[in-house]
């Protein structure tokens, strides 16, 4: 089981462009390292860029909705631990 803090959950992931929407219940900056777990399903990987509406951001606060990259698909309500 992960272990950490929980920094948000994913509400939609796009297969064909392999992005996670992230709802963020914490900060979250470029170069964290974080880990998407739902169910047996995990994926830890760091964040190489966000968007916030389509525009690349170097950070995100609490409460922003964000589109990171996935290096694999993740499943809609995983939740996302700071690695």
């Amino acid at each position: 089981m992960a272990e950490g803090k929980v920094i948000g959950k994913v509400t939609h992931y796009y297969d064909k462009l392999g992005v996670a929407i992230v709802e963020l219940a914490d900060t979250l900056k470029v170069g964290d390292k974080v880990k998407f777990v739902k169910g047996d399903s995990e994926l830890e990987q760091a964040i190489e860029s966000m968007q916030i509406e389509r525009a690349a951001v170097d950070s995100a606060k609490k409460g922003a909705v964000i589109g990171v990259k996935a290096n694999e698909p993740v499943k809609e309500g995983a939740v996302v631990y700071m690695a």
